[in-house]
């Protein structure tokens, strides 16, 4: 019976966390390694010209309080690790967005020694932004998908499995708090 009548209110938190989460996700964004071109139209989507804070979006300097991590570049051996311990430190429900050439495939920098190509191959995507650089319309409209399918209840299905950091303890690492 417990579990039965608690059965209702947990399903209006859970309303009440979507409602939260689509109308003020906090966003981290992290540059794996690139020409700095997306970031600067990630940037100019916080100008009041694109104003992408209407939709509640804020940057965070804090991985453990975002919601969303923005990611532009490929991935880089050397960053690989920064990445995975950044996604691993974000609470859940947490989302993955890719921006630009570069965070697809790996762009101009694909089959360089250094790179291990998109995000997607270290990380579980849930929206990709192409171009290079993509327009601040389409950074805006990746979160406005995002978003769409976080306020109808649908996540994007992930069927990748995320790998720890190397020589990461998890029982040493506070996830999510």
């Amino acid at each position: 019976m417990g579990v039965e009548a608690s059965k209702p209110w947990q399903q209006v938190l859970d309303k009440i966390r979507t409602w939260a989460r689509v109308n003020s996700p906090w966003a981290i964004h992290f540059n794996s390694g690139s020409c700095n071109g997306c970031d600067i139209e990630i940037l100019a989507t916080l100008t009041p010209h694109y104003d992408v804070e209407r939709f509640g979006i804020k940057l965070q300097g804090s991985p453990r309080h975002a919601d969303v991590l923005i990611c532009t570049g490929p991935v880089s051996l050397q960053a690989k690790d920064r990445l995975l311990r950044i996604y691993w430190q974000m609470p859940e429900p947490k989302f993955v967005i890719a921006v630009g050439s570069c965070g697809l495939s790996g762009g101009v920098f694909h089959g360089c020694y250094n790179i291990v190509h998109g995000i997607d191959e270290v990380l579980p995507v849930d929206v990709f932004v192409p171009g290079c650089p993509p327009r601040p319309e389409g950074i805006i409209y990746g979160v406005a998908v995002l978003l769409e399918a976080l306020k109808s209840g649908k996540r994007p299905e992930r069927t990748m499995k995320v790998e720890l950091p190397a020589g990461v303890d998890m029982t040493a690492m506070e996830v999510g708090q």
